[in-house]
C-alpha cells in the first residue's frame, strides 16, 4: 500500500505546482518612453504653466488597457502600468516641453507662489491607447492662456502610430504619441515667448462734476420814468 500512493503524492505534488505555475504568471510593468529630451540650459526662459492636465478617467488605473477590434476595452494578462499613468504622462511632457523652449521655467501645475507664466497650458487627454491590431491612438485638445488672460491658441489634435502588436510595442508607440504632442504644443508655445510687460492700467481721473446750468436772468422791468408833461404819463 505504502507503495502504491508514493506514485499518487508525487502525481498530486507535480498537478499542484503546474496550477500553481498558471495562477503566479510574472505580470510585466511598463512605463511611457520620454524619448531623449535636450537638457534646458536657459535659467531665464520662457515661463510655462504646464496645466491642469486632464486625462480620461478609464485612463487612471494601473490597467493596462486593449483596444479591441470593435471598440471595446480589455484588461491586458501579461503587463499593467508601473504606478500612475497620470503622473507619467505629465513628466514626459514636462521634460519633453522645457527641453523644446531650452527653458528651466516650465512646471506643472499648482505653481508655487511668486510663479507668474508667460503662458499657462490647459490641457486635456480624452484618449490614449492601442491594441494588439489597433494602432496607438492619442486624442487631445489644449487652450494657451497668456499673462492678460486671453486665448491665444485653442487646438484639438489627433494622433496615431503603427506597432508591432507586442505590448511593448504598444507602450513605445503611446511614448512617441506624446512627445508628438510635446512639439507641436512647443510649436504653438514659442510664438508666444516675448509678449510685452503688462502695463499697469492707469486709473481714471474722475470725472469733473458737471457744471450747474446758469440760472436763467429774470427778465428785468425795465424802471417808470416819468415824462414832464401836461399830464403825469408813465412810459414803459
Amino acid at each position: 500500500m505504502t507503495a502504491l500512493r508514493l506514485p499518487l503524492v508525487f502525481l498530486l505534488a507535480g498537478v499542484l505546482g503546474l496550477a500553481g505555475c498558471s495562477v503566479h504568471q510574472p505580470v510585466s510593468l511598463y512605463q511611457l518612453d520620454s524619448g531623449s529630451p535636450a537638457q534646458p540650459a536657459q535659467s531665464a526662459g520662457m515661463a510655462v504653466l504646464l496645466g491642469p492636465v486632464l486625462v480620461a478617467d478609464y485612463l487612471q488605473r494601473e490597467t493596462l488597457l486593449q483596444r479591441q477590434n470593435d471598440g471595446s476595452l480589455q484588461a491586458s494578462t501579461d503587463g499593467r502600468w508601473a504606478g500612475s499613468l497620470s503622473s507619467d504622462i505629465d513628466q514626459l511632457l514636462l521634460r519633453q516641453v522645457a527641453g523644446q523652449l531650452d527653458s528651466q521655467r516650465v512646471v506643472l501645475a499648482p505653481a508655487s507662489a511668486g510663479f507668474t507664466p508667460d503662458v499657462q497650458v490647459l490641457l486635456s487627454i480624452t484618449r490614449l491607447d492601442s491594441g494588439a491590431s489597433q494602432p496607438a491612438v492619442l486624442d487631445a485638445q489644449w487652450r494657451l492662456i497668456d499673462r492678460r488672460g486671453q486665448v491665444r491658441d485653442n487646438r484639438i489634435v489627433h494622433l496615431q502610430e503603427q506597432h508591432a502588436g507586442t505590448t511593448a510595442s504598444q507602450v513605445q508607440a503611446q511614448g512617441v504619441l506624446l512627445q508628438r504632442l510635446a512639439e507641436q504644443l512647443s510649436g504653438a508655445l514659442k510664438p508666444l515667448a516675448n509678449q510685452p510687460t503688462v502695463a499697469e492700467v492707469p486709473r481714471k481721473a474722475a470725472p469733473a462734476p458737471a457744471a450747474k446750468p446758469a440760472e436763467q436772468e429774470k427778465p428785468k422791468i425795465p424802471m417808470a420814468t416819468p415824462i414832464r408833461t401836461d399830464m403825469e404819463v408813465f412810459r414803459f
